[in-house]
């Protein structure tokens, strides 16, 4: 009985090893050129160097392709659109087809759509792009560029940036992920927003604004005394908690440290939001929802900005089709969470989302704000309840935009 349980048991260990040693080699991969990032470049990059003959293996944090393209940002900055071209065309000529389809207009006529692009017309017939869409048919677009070229693509995967980046004289070599999995390649490319890989792998950057004598620049550094786009107060704001009351401390989303020098660096960031892709027809509406956690005070300089005429309130709700839209910041006080990013690009992925989560609160509780609280201007909030979140999009996120 005793050899028989020994046998057994060295059986088992064996049979162990065998699949620990299976799992390890199935957590190695290879290939020409390992691309970190789900974005568009990241795909883009992808395609390209799949149409090239290479063999490439995209490792990507978001389970989402796209990036902010598919994350509700469709109402492109186009400028000179002759100079658009190679892949990043095909995609808005893609865009194009799919709006060519009545099928595609579930929730608006194509005709009552309109042509309104971001200072250019949005459809261009002659040249069969379309340059304004739905954040869900940005990410299939992508979806399919991944599937025609056979892209591999391993989601949710997350560089382990202690110590994820293996080098050999100076050349990376090979990544690996928090999960174990292993990429070795010949190149590599970083196509995330953050540029973890780079900075991982040792290579110099900067976090916040130059001095304008570092590089003989103008407009880099800290801006004081210009006034771009309405994002200032164009009137004074009584500043305190009790108005005119210093003692009572200031308003949420005020600081008492100067702005800085002009032309002078500091560590500061443009301000993050989520594009919120919003809809007027009620039957594909959801009602601004309240957030985790919620505080009207946190809203109070908006009421006085309100109160000091301002009415710019729906100037960047830029329409896409089927009665939705692209809506960013606009004016003193909206959606970006002006300051509350800092820390994030040095920042664990604990505290990264931790940041993404207060700005979700944050946006969630604007919208709420001024769609229920009673010193909103009754004209305005009843036209803002009129919009809601999109039924149909971002469906497997609480209808909210999953990429910050």
């Amino acid at each position: 009985m005793k050899i028989k349980a020994l046998v057994i048991y060295v059986l088992v260990c064996v049979n162990g090893l065998q699949q620990v040693s299976a799992q390890t080699k199935d957590n190695r991969f290879n290939a020409d050129i390992i691309i970190y990032g789900g974005t568009s470049a990241a795909i883009m990059a992808g395609v390209q160097a799949s149409k090239m003959g290479k063999k490439v293996i995209l490792v990507s944090p978001d389970k989402h392709l796209g990036g902010l393209s598919s994350g509700g940002l469709g109402f492109t900055d186009t400028g000179n659109k002759e100079v658009i071209g190679g892949l990043a065309r095909d995609f808005y000529h893609r865009i194009f087809l799919h709006y060519s389809r009545d099928s595609a207009w579930k929730w608006q006529k194509k005709e009552d759509y309109g042509n309104k692009g971001q200072g250019t017309p949005a459809i261009d017939g002659a040249d069969r792009t379309m340059w304004i869409f739905e954040p869900h048919v940005a990410e299939q677009v992508m979806e399919d560029f991944a599937k025609e070229n056979a892209l591999v693509i391993h989601r949710d995967e997350w560089l382990d940036r202690k110590k994820g980046v293996l080098k050999e004289d100076g050349k990376i070599v090979s990544i690996r992920t928090l999960s174990g999995k292993l990429y070795s390649g010949k190149v590599f490319i970083d196509a995330t927003y953050e540029g973890d890989l780079m900075a991982a792998a040792g290579v110099s950057f900067h976090v916040g604004r130059e001095a304008n004598t570092l590089y003989g620049e103008n407009w880099n550094g800290v801006q004081t005394d210009v006034f771009q786009h309405g994002h200032h107060f164009a009137k004074a704001i009584d500043p305190y908690k009790t108005p005119g009351k210093k003692s009572s401390g200031l308003l949420a989303g005020i600081t008492a440290s100067a702005p800085g020098l002009k032309g002078q660096g500091d560590d500061k960031l443009q301000a993050y939001c989520f594009r919120l892709c919003l809809t007027n027809n009620p039957d594909n509406r959801i009602t601004f929802p309240k957030p985790d956690r919620y505080n009207p005070m946190d809203y109070e300089l908006l009421v006085r900005v309100f109160q000091s005429g301002w009415k710019e309130l729906f100037d960047k709700y830029d329409p896409v089709p089927n009665r939705k839209t692209d809506t960013n910041n606009h004016g003193p006080f909206s959606t970006d969470f002006i300051g509350m990013n800092y820390k994030y690009p040095e920042a664990t992925y604990a505290e990264r989302k931790k940041i993404i989560k207060d700005h979700e609160n944050y946006q969630k509780g604007l919208m709420y704000f001024m769609a229920t609280d009673p010193r909103i201007p009754k004209a305005l909030q009843d036209k803002l309840n009129t919009w809601g979140l999109s039924k149909d999009e971002f469906t497997d996120n609480g209808n909210w935009p999953h990429q910050l």
